[in-house]
């Protein structure tokens, strides 16, 4: 089983890119067993799909 420290490097990489088959494994089932990296993945996605909400290059809004 991975360290919470590999795991959280995993749940930002797969924000990223696409993690490999073992890589998603590992960390599927540390987060099945970890509830603090499990919380700490909800957190990541959170703060993901709130940066590409507010992208302002993305809308058009891009301050000079």
């Amino acid at each position: 089983m991975i360290m919470c420290r590999r795991a959280t490097e995993l749940m930002s990489q797969r924000l990223d890119r696409r993690l490999s088959w073992p890589e998603r494994a590992s960390l599927r089932f540390h987060l099945a067993m970890c509830g603090a990296c499990s919380q700490c993945s909800r957190q990541f996605e959170l703060l993901h799909r709130a940066a590409f909400r507010f992208d302002p290059e993305r809308d058009g809004k891009r301050s000079r």
